[in-house]
């Protein structure tokens, strides 16, 4: 009882402590303003006589070399239209995407003060799912049809390690993933330990602009796919260690362990029980080791080339 009450104890103050962390950055007094275009509304309720204001409002969605009778067609076709109508009965109002996207914005504009808030234009884009949410210049566009939940019919054609990201709760991640970028700086090398920590960089760029989202969505896990990572750290670890692959520059590892993937290829009994994308976890808990025995700002996290961060994170795996 006295080791269980000491236990409970520990996690009580390490949940407090990790509330405190996330709650010590104030961004109420940031400004910033959310405007979001239902330009699917707008096209799937137009027709023959009214396209032609609609191309000239937004030119950059209609490329010139398709002619009227081509977006007509599209307008009318009846699995669109069913993805149009499955996007409005969920995505009714988007109020509370707009406080998240607020949220987002504000956390985004904190660690970078020249960040200015895009357009939003949401569309049906017939399950592209290479194109759920992009950042353009001034424009961010959310295709609805690829959040209407893990669960839909229109995905069952989708492998399971996708769709089960294709759901509402997922969206904030996508867009802040859509617009990381922007202020991401590439390393030069090519060793996996430093294409992991590269990744590790974007995944905590997730942690400062997403401060409140569990690890979990922010990488995109199941729950037991978490809990997998979590558990076999030192074995995976081991793994890259023993084979001697953190100073490869085998382009192959990247498709084994960061791309996304149904699991990840240690080429051994574990890999079909592994989420892909093991070498991106790493990194992240590798950056995050970094973050906590340095004092950096997130700026200088990014300047920090990866052999630097390697050597001063005091990593070590969990056990």
């Amino acid at each position: 009882m006295y080791k269980t009450l000491i236990l409970l104890g520990v996690l009580l103050v390490a949940i407090s402590c990790s509330k405190e962390s996330k709650e010590k950055i104030d961004v109420s007094k940031i400004d910033v303003t959310v405007k979001i275009d239902r330009f699917e509304q707008k096209f799937y309720n137009s027709n023959l006589e009214t396209l032609p204001e609609l191309k000239e409002k937004y030119p950059y969605l209609f490329p010139e070399q398709n002619v009227d009778s081509v977006w007509i067609q599209k307008i009318n076709d009846i699995e669109e239209r069913e993805l149009y109508q499955k996007s409005q009965e969920l995505f009714n109002d988007l109020e509370e995407e707009k406080r998240q996207l607020e949220d987002l914005f504000k956390y985004i504009k904190y660690y970078h003060p020249n960040f200015k808030e895009p357009k939003i234009l949401t569309l049906i884009t017939n399950l592209d799912y290479q194109s759920k949410v992009m950042y353009v210049d001034s424009l961010l566009f959310i295709s609805l049809d690829m959040y209407l939940g893990r669960n839909s019919e229109v995905y069952h054609d989708f492998p399971v390690y996708l769709s089960q990201n294709y759901d509402r709760s997922h969206l904030m991640v996508d867009i802040a993933e859509a617009i990381s970028p922007k202020f991401f700086i590439k390393g030069n090398s090519r060793q996996f330990i430093d294409l992991i920590i590269d990744e590790g960089k974007k995944m905590y760029m997730l942690d400062t602009y997403l401060p409140f989202v569990s690890d979990a969505e922010k990488i995109g896990y199941s729950k037991k796919n978490l809990i997998w990572v979590t558990n076999n750290e030192t074995e995976i670890w081991k793994y890259f260690v023993e084979k001697k692959l953190l100073y490869s520059t085998d382009t192959d590892l990247t498709t084994r362990f960061i791309l996304n993937a149904p699991f990840s290829k240690f080429y051994i009994d574990i890999d079909k029980e592994s989420p892909g994308r093991v070498g991106v976890w790493l990194g992240w808990q590798i950056v995050r080791a970094y973050m906590k025995n340095n004092h950096v700002t997130l700026q200088q996290l990014l300047e920090t080339p990866a052999e630097i961060i390697f050597k001063h994170s005091k990593y070590k795996p969990k056990k």
